[in-house]
């Protein structure tokens, strides 16, 4: 039998109307295994940027949230309208070809999940993401960035996170980047008991340290941050010496450890002043590491005698050995986050499905 009404005709013309559209979902970003930290700091995502970057990102998307962390910069994009590697690269200014890497569809989902839960991380299981990811959500929706996918999906990887470190074990004795740094610092310097540490820094990153810095048995822990009233409460809540910003100087010679973990639009120490504190305390070594990104220790340091510098990227080695006691978790890790991405692509299909019904039915009443 031919059918002769027209809009039968357009239909059957037509059948990818029933068929699911593909997840219009993808994540273009750049992190500690693409990207050393020299380029990793050319995509950080500074204070008071947040806004503005995700305002051009949300000319190429419906939907976009942005997270950024020490190893890692990401943009997550649903709704999308052009090339989500031209989206990135315009937003920070620079082309960073051979560094990103692109997921779509349930591959992104899967990434974000993998993210959500510390399987993406320098330190494999640690929880401090969790967190960061949750806020990047919040940040989004507050901008009206975030739709019912991008809400969907979050919410997913954030229950697939928690998940993870409930059911596996994957995070029991978890390693942090502070952890690691003070573990890098005992190596360098052998006891700390009787060491100072000086943090460059009073936010969560800075805090992690000075709670494994007091585990490691430093006693004399001084906090220097821009803002003296926040080094301040830091030091109170935590016991140490809080200092301001101008009197870096001043206290730095009593220093073996230094730790910058603190946002900056500039390097905040350099090799003059390290060589300045280092002829104040003669054949007393200073060991430094920056575990910010973009970096505020001017590598310049590096070649002062009795100084000794070190970046995130020189935790592998440390990260790689605490790895192996986890290894036995990640198979049971990893089939969580393939359940948890296989229920949001049912959820997903199931509402295409729906839609695709109310795309028939509107078109058999026209």
């Amino acid at each position: 039998m031919t059918l002769a009404c027209p809009t039968a005709r357009a239909f059957l013309a037509q059948p990818q109307v029933l068929s699911p559209a593909p997840l219009d979902f993808a994540v273009v970003g750049l992190n500690h295994q693409t990207a050393p930290v020299e380029v990793r700091e050319r995509a950080a995502v500074r204070a008071g940027e947040e806004q503005a970057l995700l305002e051009h990102l949300s000319r190429h998307a419906q939907e976009v949230m942005l997270l950024s962390t020490c190893n890692r910069t990401e943009v997550y994009l649903a709704g999308i309208g052009g090339d989500p590697v031209s989206a990135f690269e315009g937003a920070w200014g620079h082309a960073l070809d051979g560094h990103l890497y692109v997921h779509r569809g349930e591959a992104a989902v899967m990434h974000l999940y993998r993210v959500a839960a510390g399987l993406d991380s320098l330190v494999i299981g640690e929880t401090q993401i969790q967190g960061q990811v949750k806020r990047a959500w919040q940040a989004a929706r507050e901008e009206h960035l975030s739709g019912t996918l991008l809400n969907k999906i979050a919410q997913g990887a954030l229950a697939a996170g928690k998940r993870v470190r409930h059911e596996t074990g994957l995070s029991d004795k978890v390693v942090s980047v502070s952890s690691a740094a003070v573990e890098l610092a005992q190596a360098a310097l052998g006891d700390l008991t009787r060491r100072t540490a000086l943090i460059l820094g009073a936010g969560e990153t800075a805090e992690l340290t000075l709670t494994h810095l007091r585990a490691a048995g430093v006693q004399d822990v001084i906090v220097v941050n821009r803002t003296a009233e926040r080094a301040r409460q830091l030091a109170e809540r935590l016991g140490g010496r809080a200092c301001a910003a101008e009197y870096l100087h001043e206290v730095l010679p009593e220093a073996d450890v230094v730790i910058a973990s603190s946002a900056a639009p500039h390097y905040v120490l350099g090799g003059d002043g390290v060589r300045a504190a280092l002829a104040a305390r003669p054949e007393r070594p200073m060991f430094l590491i920056d575990i910010s990104v973009p970096r505020i220790l001017n590598p310049d340091i590096g070649a002062v005698p009795g100084a000794f510098l070190y970046n995130l990227d020189d935790l592998t080695a440390i990260v790689s050995r605490n790895l192996q006691s986890r290894r036995a978790a990640l198979p049971h890790a990893e089939a969580i986050i393939r359940e948890a991405a296989s229920d949001l692509m049912r959820w997903h299909l199931t509402r295409e499905a729906q839609l695709g019904r109310r795309r028939e039915l509107a078109l058999a009443s026209d």
